[in-house]
């Protein structure tokens, strides 16, 4: 039987972040069932020759150009491609979709995060950090003024315009899609919120490949090491876990692990509480450096603020057989069970986060127990080959239709 084909239209060509990431690892096993071609808007730089390998042919396309000439771009390559299903795994153009809605083949989207539905892209309030539970419409223009966002290429005070008749004029056409792949539940049911068919929307966490391979296992040693990692920026909520740490009566050492926009302040605020000689932060390491640091590590934080999509580093860590303690935000329940893979913490609730990073300091043996239910979990719910057979026959399904 003919292979079917597949044309991705992705923002990126080349590595830059987790959805990128998504691409490479899965690409190789789709093409064992389809053929794979790509739209693209601009070029990352960055290890472009393994995209080159995914994908046999690949256009280059504005996606912020004119709806005209969008339209006559892509229907060519509909034209030339003859694809049986389009694949929207990072597009926020209403002109594209709208272009292969006409054309009438399938279309699925992976959604990564909350930009789609979203004017300002992490569904959180930046003064509050409350996390927003409101259906998209007029509150992004009141009281959220999501119009008006930071812009940080122009200055400290730099803003930047963002069109709320286009966010719209997306989630309208994104509506019609015949299929939505989301992380989490939570994700699900944010799709529902904003209006999205219920029988469209299908759950499919992005299993990070090397979950399936083996880990070295933590030490729990008595220099109570405590980790974080990822981008250190506002809504992953460093500075909350800082913060945190001031009651904490166990002696700690916490690892952050990572840069970003927010990691100035962060480091500021660890000495004007007198925590500066207590953490140390690492910067940005290698992954194999960043397992050393697993391996002597008592529990690791997770204290996102943002409604995570899904927090794959929370995957990583419980891979290793160490325990998460983290708060209640977005997708993070999914993996994240309370007193079972480690402990879900009331959003924002700082003493009750060092309550039980106390209790993890100084009860090694539950910590080890509760690492070992989570390297258990992990393993059972989060593995790439069932994961993989499962994307692929959906993918399948719906070129068949």
């Amino acid at each position: 039987m003919a292979k079917k084909t597949i044309l991705f239209i992705h923002e990126r060509y080349g590595r830059m972040a987790g959805a990128e990431q998504h691409i490479v690892v899965t690409a190789p096993h789709l093409q064992e069932a389809f053929n794979l071609s790509i739209v693209y808007w601009t070029r990352t730089g960055k290890d472009e020759t393994t995209f080159d390998r995914c994908f046999d042919h690949k256009y280059q396309l504005d996606f912020n150009a004119s709806d005209e000439a969008i339209q006559s771009s892509l229907k060519a390559i509909l034209n030339e491609t003859k694809p049986d299903l389009i694949y929207l795994h990072k597009c926020l153009s209403a002109p594209i979709i709208e272009t292969v809605l006409q054309a009438k083949i399938p279309i699925v989207r992976m959604v990564h995060d909350h930009e789609v539905y979203c004017m300002r892209t992490y569904k959180y309030f930046p003064w509050s950090r409350k996390i927003c539970t409101k259906k998209a419409g007029p509150c992004c223009l009141f009281p959220c003024l999501a119009f008006a966002q930071r812009d940080r290429t122009k200055g400290e005070y730099g803003l930047k315009y963002v069109s709320y008749s286009h966010q719209q004029r997306l989630i309208h056409a994104d509506q019609k899609i015949d299929a939505s792949f989301v992380v989490t539940t939570f994700m699900r049911d944010e799709l529902l919120r904003q209006g999205y068919p219920a029988d469209r929307i299908f759950i499919f966490p992005p299993v990070p490949v090397n979950l399936t391979a083996e880990a070295p296992r933590p030490s729990f040693s008595d220099e109570n090491i405590l980790i974080f990692a990822g981008q250190i920026i506002r809504g992953k909520g460093l500075d909350c876990l800082i913060k945190a740490l001031t009651f904490v009566k166990t002696p700690f050492k916490l690892i952050a692990l990572g840069n970003g926009s927010h990691a100035a302040y962060c480091q500021r605020l660890a000495q004007s509480l007198n925590l500066d000689s207590k953490i140390d932060f690492k910067g940005m390491v290698p992954h194999e450096e960043m397992q050393e640091y697993y391996r002597k590590a008592t529990c690791a934080i997770v204290p996102s603020v943002w409604p995570e999509p899904i927090c794959t580093w929370g995957l990583e860590v419980m891979r290793y057989g160490l325990p998460v303690i983290g708060f209640d935000a977005g997708g993070i329940k999914d993996w994240l069970k309370d007193n079972e893979t480690g402990f879900l913490i009331p959003w924002m609730d700082l003493k009750a986060m060092a309550n039980k990073i106390d209790y993890l300091l100084t009860h090694k043996k539950q910590a080890r127990q509760l690492g070992a239910n989570g390297k258990a979990f992990i393993h059972s719910h989060y593995n790439f080959d069932t994961y993989i057979v499962n994307l692929r026959n959906k993918l399948l399904d719906l070129a068949n239709q």
